[in-house]
């Protein structure tokens, strides 16, 4: 619930019992930031054991369309990919398990995501899945806005399939 009133609003990001009653097992242990622009891709990221991460996702100014594909070898939903527009207003949240890539598009003018991890960055186990493979077809809602992509995310492989 968000509680406003002339001073602003107050509601609570995080609750780990509320996690815990809902059978799911999330005890972050790192929050990162970043903030983009409009037409901004990034993604699509995962980690490798021992290091894999599960994420809350969560836009504080602005609004992105959050994706989530599912990389579980043996998972009915394997390469099949989720997603949905998060924005400041609503503080509607996204939880992408263990097992999923993830990468979002900035809808907005400028976009603040903050997200909380479930393990610690580690640059050597870091993968990445290219977001323009088009097996995967996602389509990134940017309509007239100019894709912006860092090297490191368009030179990322297709996905492959020993994932």
């Amino acid at each position: 619930s968000i509680f406003t009133d002339p001073r602003g609003y107050f509601f609570e990001s995080f609750n780990q019992a509320a996690f815990e009653s809902a059978g799911l097992v999330f005890s972050p242990v790192q929050d990162n930031e970043s903030k983009s622009v409009k037409g901004v891709i990034r993604g699509l990221h995962y980690q490798l054991p021992p290091f894999p991460q599960a994420k809350l996702i969560r836009v504080v100014v602005g609004k992105i369309l959050d994706v989530a594909l599912d990389i579980r070898k043996n998972s009915l939903t394997f390469g099949k990919w989720f997603g949905i527009e998060l924005d400041s207003e609503s503080k509607d949240q996204l939880f992408i398990p263990i097992g999923f890539a993830h990468g979002f598009s900035v809808l907005s003018d400028i976009a603040i995501i903050q997200y909380k991890c479930d393990n610690v960055y580690n640059a050597r186990y870091e993968r990445g899945i290219n977001i323009y493979d088009p097996t995967l077809d996602i389509y990134w809602k940017l309509a007239t806005a100019i894709p912006s992509i860092s090297e490191k995310d368009h030179a990322q492989p297709d996905r492959k399939s020993d994932l």
